[in-house]
């Protein structure tokens, strides 16, 4: 038998989960009372010092591994051109996210390391400023841009490389205090 339309219950809401929160506009600092973007101020913050680290992967063929492991890439060294181009990156971020403060960054450092279980290169960045605010997207910003150059460099052996776990791993200083992402 089928049910009429109009006597039909409504379908239940799904209960929100203990960890979701509701954030109201005064909680996101880039939008105004009005709901519309917005730079932060940050002049009123005493300058600290402030790091952040983020890490990501580039999966590839255990052959693609080996050949930039040998050095041996068509397009010259490919881990040498990717810490650069994420150092680059780094001191760049402002001029590529559209609310991100420019910072006199006073250390990018990326590191990056084969995982032959994977098998491709883990990629981190760790940014260093001392100043108003927080370098967490310089180092998401660099880890990104240094596993794109990978990418970059070997795409002519393997299309089907995989970029993927670009994420905060760590950030220190600041009001909002110290975060460590849970493994």
């Amino acid at each position: 038998m089928a049910q009429d339309k109009k006597s039909a219950a409504p379908p239940a809401k799904a209960a929100a989960k203990p960890k979701d929160k509701i954030i109201s506009n005064s909680e996101l600092t880039h939008i105004d009372h009005r709901g519309e973007a917005r730079m932060v101020d940050v002049s009123a913050k005493s300058p600290t010092e402030r790091i952040a680290v983020a890490e990501g992967k580039v999966i590839m063929r255990k052959e693609t591994l080996d050949l930039v492991i040998a050095g041996n890439a068509l397009k010259g060294d490919v881990l040498g051109a990717a810490r650069l181009a994420g150092i680059m990156a780094a001191k760049r971020t402002h001029g590529l996210i559209p609310l991100c403060h420019p910072l006199p960054i006073t250390k990018v450092e990326i590191d990056i390391n084969p995982e032959h279980a994977l098998p491709g290169f883990l990629v981190q960045a760790t940014v260093k400023v001392t100043g108003q605010t927080g370098v967490e997207m310089e180092a998401l910003v660099a880890v990104s841009i240094a596993c794109l150059t990978i990418y970059d460099m070997v795409k002519a052996v393997e299309k089907g490389m995989q970029i993927e776990g670009i994420r905060l791993l760590e950030k220190r200083g600041g009001k909002s205090g110290d975060y460590r992402a849970e493994d």
